[in-house]
């Protein structure tokens, strides 16, 4: 398929306005679309009112079912005062709507900025309110939502890299080798795992999907909420070298403790969960390619520069897995 073919080269902004005024509001035409590529995400201009945020969501990925449990989800975070983005619930008394073949919602528009990582007391707070989700998260699971495996995020990117020829015919031999090695060692750390609970995640709750206002983080974006082992939410709130971490994820879990048990066990995961996040945004911009946006903001990914280099990065991450774990300060 070219890239002409796929839906969203239809989602023009004269199709985006008429779908946010088919559901009671005025546009003022001005419209500004916003970093997202899963999705196509828009700021968009309402007469004699603050803009909104829609979002047009991106054909077969999710169905209804999986939408609407992700804005129940939000919706009912934010009724238990838990600061986070839910959707508008619109004149159909709906929060999903439908126009010219697209599925939408729309937000309201919330501002802020990064939490600054250096900072420990607020990576408490941000903990703290991790710790709020997590609670509440863990008293149901999700019915049509999918759970973090090493099947759906390990095997099923190898599988499909595989079998689209992604991967240039020099290097695979040595992408085949270092994924079966990986993948064999992560099916047996999961399933000794398998004693965690999994709890409703965000899923993708990294410092960009969190703006910090008033000295305080306000969580948006769920659209990869999830059931998952809880510490997937703290990770990848981490970065620097293992010392830097040790002290970020302390300060985390010192104010994750407020409101949330948490199970130490899990944070030998921390390893393991990265490795399938490397493995999974691989397929994951594979998957995407007929998608214009791709190509534009991954131009060197079809080039055997990138492929060496994720290959360097899976050993890597292969020998990481038999280090011991971050150790957390009490």
């Amino acid at each position: 398929m070219s890239n002409t073919q796929h839906p969203f080269t239809e989602l023009k902004p004269d199709l985006v306005m008429d779908a946010v005024e088919s559901v009671g509001y005025l546009c003022d035409a001005r419209i500004l679309e916003l970093n997202s590529y899963e999705n196509r995400v828009y700021q968009i201009g309402i007469e004699a009112q603050q803009p909104v945020i829609g979002k047009f969501y991106r054909p077969n990925r999710w169905t209804d079912e999986q939408i609407l449990e992700e804005h129940t989800f939000t919706m009912e975070l934010a009724d238990n005062e838990i600061s986070v983005v839910p959707p508008l619930i619109l004149q159909t008394g709906k929060t999903l709507e439908y126009h010219a073949g697209f599925r939408f919602t729309l937000y309201a528009r919330r501002g802020g900025r990064a939490p600054d990582i250096d900072d420990l007391a607020s990576l408490e707070i941000l903990g703290r309110h991790i710790g709020r989700i997590h609670a509440f998260g863990s008293q149901q699971n999700f019915t049509h939502r999918p759970t973090i495996s090493v099947a759906s995020y390990g095997h099923a990117s190898r599988q499909f890299l595989l079998e689209n020829n992604f991967i240039p015919a020099e290097l695979l031999p040595a992408y085949e080798t270092v994924t079966e090695q990986l993948l064999a060692e992560l099916d047996t750390i999961f399933n000794t795992a398998d004693t965690i609970k999994h709890i409703r995640l965000h899923g993708d709750c990294h410092m960009g999907n969190v703006l910090w206002r008033d000295n305080l983080p306000h969580f948006v974006d769920f659209d990869d909420a999830r059931m998952g082992p809880p510490i997937q939410d703290l990770w990848m709130m981490l970065s620097g070298d293992a010392d830097d971490q040790s002290q970020q994820l302390s300060a985390i879990l010192k104010g994750y403790k407020d409101f949330c048990a948490f199970d130490h066990r899990q944070i030998r995961l921390i390893e393991p969960l990265r490795t399938l996040r490397i493995m999974y945004h691989a397929s994951w911009i594979a998957r995407r390619w007929q998608d214009p946006a791709f190509p534009r903001a991954f131009p060197f990914f079809d080039n055997q520069r990138y492929w060496a280099d994720h290959i360097l990065e899976l050993r890597e991450q292969w020998a990481q897995l038999s280090e011991p774990s971050i150790q957390v300060l009490s």
